[in-house]
């Protein structure tokens, strides 16, 4: 098999590029887009879990309030995640508090009532399952890079969903 010979010589030009190549094309902004809304949910879900853990009582409270800063760190994780691969991307992550929640595919929820949390926190797992599901159909073969690491965080999302199940019927 014989190499792009113009491909190649795009590569050996814009080195301040890093990783990224011609081949991005017009994709990357877009890409940098769905990481910052992904970003967002992320950010958004930290908030909710740890307010829940914080915040839960009740006889099966300390377990799951446990869980709940458990799935807290690890969505923490993800925002670290996807900030550096949008920084890789020569993008700029969004922390910006005040459109935070405009940007979030799941919503933030103040309940008090340990029922209700583990049932929000749920829904929120499921919509970002599926916002997962979605950029990663998008992104297709575009970026690769991006693609397996949306999917890591798709199977962590799953499994966060699965605990959350099992908790409905406290």
């Amino acid at each position: 098999m014989k190499l792009d010979q113009a491909a190649l010589d795009a590569v050996r030009t814009s080195l301040d590029q890093g990783a990224i190549t011609p081949a991005y094309g017009p994709h990357r902004d877009a890409i940098i887009k769905l990481l910052n809304d992904a970003l967002a949910t992320e950010l958004v879900c930290v908030l909710r879990y740890k307010r829940h853990h914080f915040m839960a009582s009740g006889a099966s409270s300390p377990k799951i309030a446990e869980e709940f800063m458990e799935h807290a760190n690890e969505e923490a994780g993800h925002a670290d995640r996807i900030a550096e691969r949008i920084v890789q991307l020569g993008g700029e992550p969004d922390f910006s508090p005040s459109t935070l929640l405009q940007r979030s595919h799941a919503d933030y929820n103040e309940s008090n009532d340990l029922k209700t949390m583990i049932r929000v926190n749920l829904v929120a797992e499921r919509i970002a399952i599926e916002a997962y599901r979605q950029m990663i159909a998008l992104l297709g073969d575009k970026d690769p890079t991006t693609r397996r690491m949306l999917e890591d965080i798709l199977a962590v999302e799953e499994e966060h969903a699965d605990e959350l199940k099992d908790w409905l019927d406290i």
